[in-house]
């Protein structure tokens, strides 16, 4: 497409000898509406040289650029030059381009030849999925499609927390309380109920840690019983755990949690130790950060035992080696925001500079009305269970708005969880929030089914209207302003989701829909689209379809699916 911005560079550069080009293109704006121009430059900074007032150097500029092929006209408003798109211009590049790239159009090269690594969801074994893993989990599948439809190639890994010494505590509960046949009836609520009786009976009796932790170290010494049980939990949890991943259509490239790194740590604590990085504090062994504004991190503890720092240090060391990553992105709660930057300030005193392209994601927490989420106190909401809820309350809603529709299960299943994951993806990812049933099942508003619903409309508009994409389309026939305001929003949805990737916000993406649906919905309500002219009714048409495409590419971005019909 046409890039009307450098055009509006272009044509300034050749006016302004004071400004470089990157001087120019951070001083454009876009104004707050389209009638003040879809560009505009303040002149404030030329006031100086021109030794005129800045009104003044405006018009001046404005009146030497008429007669642009690419803009209907430039005109100044008080100090700006404002620019308006030539609107014939813009109707045929978006719409050419949308008709060539189809599902495609906003992806791009970008990428290419570039390895990026996304971990996400990353839940503990042997607990819940609960509700709090929902945020890693749909951030970081949509963050893994942007950067592939972006041209990257893309890795995403589940990095399990399979280790650690709630495997002791476990284990340990297992052999006092345990029963195999019971726990493979209903495996992560059998599971989680041992850990709660041992965390509740440690608290009074704290020799139950010490045997914790004793089971940990035999896990780590691999010991046969030890291996034989953690395999056994991982399994039976892992299981569980892909029910939830099928019902949200998420799969990973890889499954290497924290124990695959087990073997690679002994390594990783012997090159430290030789670059000078680590030093003996009580026995065990430590890297000093005061120098860095941060508290000493432990590296391994007096017994011997490896900790998530050295574990996150060693699985970045052998990523970068196996992957050789352009970027490795972990999509983890901002709790964790001091452990990130001490491991990575960590991999860079060991100097190695790509330390860099480590980069944390943080997002807010998840709340309950009632209080914090604790899986140690057993209050959780299940993932599954808020998905099985979300299809069940669009079920209803089915039933009594269009009985008669096709394929309701499926369908129920598509906006249920849209439902869910669009509000999720909503915000800025960086935000609290409590999680509400009402709110979060609500069908009003700026939320996922009116997007889907705006989909399914204009789907139900092709079809109507016998529309055939080989049609030759009269571009000049799209004049209205409400058809203007669509386009101008489709022609933008390519540099969203670039924005969208260099941020690492998934939200640039939900917004933008949300806009191109209330535009549609504006444009369908006030505009005869199916009209006896037949080249007013093409032109018209693909405009629905260009709309309805993009709204599908957004949607599957944010890992939505987009019903034909609702």
């Amino acid at each position: 497409m046409i890039n009307f911005k450098d055009k509006v560079i272009e044509l300034l550069d050749e006016k302004i000898s004071s400004l470089s080009i990157e001087e120019i293109e951070g001083l454009i704006e876009v104004p707050p509406s389209y009638d003040m121009g879809d560009y505009a430059f303040p002149t404030f900074r030329l006031a100086k040289e021109y030794r005129k007032a800045p009104n003044a150097i405006a018009e001046e500029i404005a009146s030497t650029m008429e007669g642009n092929e690419f803009f209907g006209k430039v005109q100044s408003q008080g100090p700006y030059v404002n620019f308006f798109i030539d609107r014939n211009k813009l109707v045929e590049d978006v719409m050419t381009e949308v008709m060539d790239k189809k599902e495609m159009f906003g992806s791009s090269e970008l990428g290419e030849g570039k390895k990026v690594i996304v971990e996400f969801s990353s839940p503990n074994i042997a607990k819940p999925f609960h509700i709090g893993h929902i945020r890693t989990t749909v951030i970081g599948n949509s963050l893994a499609k942007i950067y592939k439809f972006l041209g990257f190639d893309t890795v995403t890994i589940n990095h399990l927390g399979d280790y650690g010494t709630q495997f002791g505590m476990l284990i340990s509960a297992y052999k006092k309380w345990g029963d195999r046949e019971v726990i493979e009836s209903n495996p992560i609520s059998e599971l989680l109920k041992l850990y709660v009786r041992f965390n509740k009976e440690a608290e009074e009796n704290p020799e139950l840690q010490d045997e914790a932790r004793y089971w940990f170290k035999e896990l780590e010494n691999k010991n046969a019983e030890a291996m034989e049980l953690w395999q056994w939990i991982r399994d039976i949890s892992l299981k569980e755990f892909n029910r939830v991943y099928d019902m949200l259509n998420i799969k990973f490239d890889s499954y290497a949690g924290e124990s695959f790194y087990s073997d690679k740590m002994p390594e990783v604590l012997e090159e430290m130790k030789e670059k000078g990085i680590v030093k003996e504090s009580e026995g065990a062994l430590i890297v000093d950060l005061e120098d860095y504004g941060m508290p000493p991190a432990l590296i391994m503890k007096k017994d011997g035992s490896t900790l998530y720092t050295t574990r996150d240090i060693a699985a970045a060391l052998y990523r970068k080696k196996h992957y050789d990553f352009h970027k490795n992105l972990y999509v983890v709660a901002s709790q964790q925001n001091l452990h990130f930057k001490a491991w990575i300030k960590i991999v860079e005193l060991m100097g190695y500079e790509w330390a860099k392209d480590c980069i944390h994601i943080p997002f807010g927490m998840v709340s309950l009305e009632e209080g914090t989420l604790s899986t140690r106190k057993g209050r959780v909401v299940f993932l599954e269970d808020v998905l099985n809820k979300a299809i069940e309350s669009t079920k209803k809603i089915i039933e009594d708005r269009n009985p008669n529709l096709e394929n309701k299960e499926v369908v129920a299943k598509q906006v249920g969880i849209g439902a869910i994951l669009f509000q999720e993806l909503f915000n800025q990812r960086i935000k609290d929030y409590t999680f509400n049933w009402d709110r979060t099942l609500s069908f009003e508003g700026e939320t996922g089914p009116y997007v889907q619903y705006t989909h399914a409309r204009a789907n139900s508009l092709l079809e109507k209207g016998d529309f055939n994409q080989e049609d030759q389309i009269s571009f000049h026939k799209l004049t209205g302003e409400d058809e203007i305001n669509i386009i101008r929003m489709l022609y933008d949805f390519p540099d969203v989701v670039i924005d969208a990737m260099e941020k690492n916000e998934p939200f640039y993406i939900t917004r933008q829909i949300v806009e191109i649906s209330k535009a549609f919905n504006k444009f369908y309500n006030s505009t005869q689209i199916i009209t006896q002219d037949e080249e007013t009714k093409k032109a018209r048409l693909m405009l629905v379809y260009a709309t309805k495409t993009v709204i599908k590419t957004g949607l599957g971005l944010l890992g939505i699916e987009a019903p034909n019909k609702m």
